[in-house]
């Protein structure tokens, strides 16, 4: 059975997801890109993964700082994945913070520092396997910013 690539990514949009933006540091600068391909993997040891387009610019930069953050967004946060999806904001300056040597967006819901564990073969995407070395989760997180059917979507808790 032949499946469209269009029919694909459609029905796999009928699974609702949180939205994070993943940061990394290359020489003085800071990157980011919005992902949703995140997951736990494993308590022990602490696992976590990101699925990241091969050609994007972050693929490579990830895998040569060897260090990146996942940054969980707030329901308010839209206009940062935005930015950070390709689409940036002159008029947003998203403000920096650092926790265990890893730049992390400061306004999070949560951000979890990883170091590479191992990278793998995902067909058109890197799937970067990332052992937690440091979180940290805001006092008042507020409620997550959600993406389901190629849209945002707020829950409030």
């Amino acid at each position: 059975m032949s499946i469209d690539q269009r029919e694909f990514r459609a029905t796999m949009g009928l699974f609702a997801t949180g939205v994070t933006v993943i940061t990394a540091r290359s020489g003085e600068e800071t990157r980011g890109m919005t992902a949703n391909a995140v997951t736990s993997v494993s308590l022990e040891p602490l696992l976590l993964l990101v699925c990241i387009d091969r050609r994007a610019r972050m693929a490579g930069l990830i895998v040569e700082a060897e260090r990146f953050a996942v940054n969980i967004l707030r329901a308010d946060q839209e206009a940062l994945s935005r930015h950070f999806a390709g689409r940036p904001d002159p008029a947003l300056a998203p403000r920096f913070d650092e926790l265990a040597g890893t730049p992390i967006l400061a306004a999070s819901m949560a951000s979890l520092v990883c170091a590479i564990d191992r990278v793998l073969d995902g067909g058109d995407h890197l799937i970067v396997i990332g052992r937690v070395e440091a979180l940290r989760r805001a006092d008042d997180a507020g409620g997550p910013l959600l993406y389901y059917r190629g849209q945002y979507y707020q829950f409030m808790a």
